[in-house]
């Protein structure tokens, strides 16, 4: 199956806000930083929800236009600047980004790393579908030892440049909790209150969908549905980070997107990692604070949250046994009764 139809299927599950024929409910789909996105607008009329939506269909496609990794892009020609060893001119709006992910990378103690984007490449991921092809030993080791950072890069007077040539920046793990924030603030300037958006998964609530907080669901790592349902209340964001939607196999042996910058190979022996982030960057937070948990396993993943201050999040490891915080157990129904998971402080 191909990678589109997939994330079809995936983002399609969790949405489970609903809709009766009666509701003033509008809703619209496209398709934007190689997934599906939705835009829910309860309690507006048609014609005033549909201008808003519209407007941020437009910015997601801005934003991919502006961040993609490999086609031709703002962020594409600053790789190819930093590959050759020279600056290029960049935007504000870059530079706040690139400093933001740069904040980001240093908290998580260089797990959430946008700059492998060169190894990302290499594992094949840098395509809408993936060949299963495990690359050279050698050309992984050479580039874990380049060791490309975040910190790499300085921008001075609007230009950016790298002193690693190795530094490659990739925002897949960023871009859709920026551009979640961006349609909030949109939505928000437009007078609407109530809304969900879902960007491939990772989703943002504001206000309510009409008397009841928006309702949604978490993806089995493993199986068709939810996994488990809860209440989106406004402001807050749920971001899950799994190796189920971008993946090959060899064998038996599942490679996925998510990347280990410490030894140049895809995680194994988690599935999948969801946390629940607040205002005021609760996009932003849900999409790049995943990453850390994700990659720190189902040994190091509760010190990685308390780094990230996150107080609510769960790991399903490579068994399937589920892993939560106290915090979050509180705010899910998980859909099958028999599951007990484990609660850690």
């Amino acid at each position: 199956m191909s990678a589109p139809i997939r994330l079809f299927a995936f983002v399609a599950i969790l949405l489970l806000a609903g809709c009766q024929n009666k509701e003033p409910l509008y809703q619209e789909q496209g398709y934007v930083f190689g997934t599906l996105v939705e835009v829910s607008v309860y309690g507006e009329p048609e014609p005033r929800a549909r201008l808003a939506v519209r407007e941020v269909m437009q910015e997601f496609q801005r934003l991919h236009n502006m961040l993609h990794a490999w086609q031709p892009s703002e962020l594409s020609k600053i790789n190819a600047a930093f590959a050759k060893g020279k600056s290029a001119v960049i935007s504000p709006e870059l530079v706040s980004i690139l400093q933001d992910a740069t904040q980001l990378s240093q908290q998580s103690q260089g797990l959430f790393n946008p700059a492998i984007g060169g190894l990302v490449q290499l594992w094949g991921f840098h395509a809408d579908e993936f060949k299963p092809v495990q690359p050279d030993k050698k050309k992984i080791e050479l580039w874990v030892a380049a060791n490309p950072q975040m910190s790499d890069i300085t921008i001075v007077h609007g230009r950016a440049q790298s002193k690693n040539k190795s530094v490659q920046v990739d925002l897949g793990g960023y871009a859709k909790g920026y551009a979640l924030d961006r349609a909030a603030e949109i939505l928000r300037k437009q007078g609407i209150h109530n809304a969900l958006i879902n960007i491939g998964g990772n989703i943002l609530a504001l206000g309510r969908h009409g008397d009841r907080p928006w309702r949604i669901g978490i993806q089995h790592p493993r199986k068709s549905g939810a996994l488990a349902t809860m209440d989106l209340r406004d402001g807050e964001a749920i971001g899950t980070s799994g190796d189920y939607q971008r993946y090959f196999m060899i064998g038996d042996v599942r490679y996925c997107h998510l990347i280990d910058p410490r030894s140049g190979y895809p995680m194994q022996g988690v599935q999948a990692v969801t946390i629940l982030t607040r205002d005021p960057r609760a996009g932003v937070l849900s999409d790049a604070d995943s990453k850390p948990l994700f990659l720190s396993g189902a040994q190091g993943w509760r010190t990685a949250a308390k780094e990230m201050g996150l107080s609510e999040a769960m790991l399903v490891d490579g068994q399937g046994k589920i892993h939560i915080t106290a915090e979050l157990q509180k705010r899910l129904e998980f859909t099958d009764r028999d599951i007990h998971p484990e609660v850690e402080p």
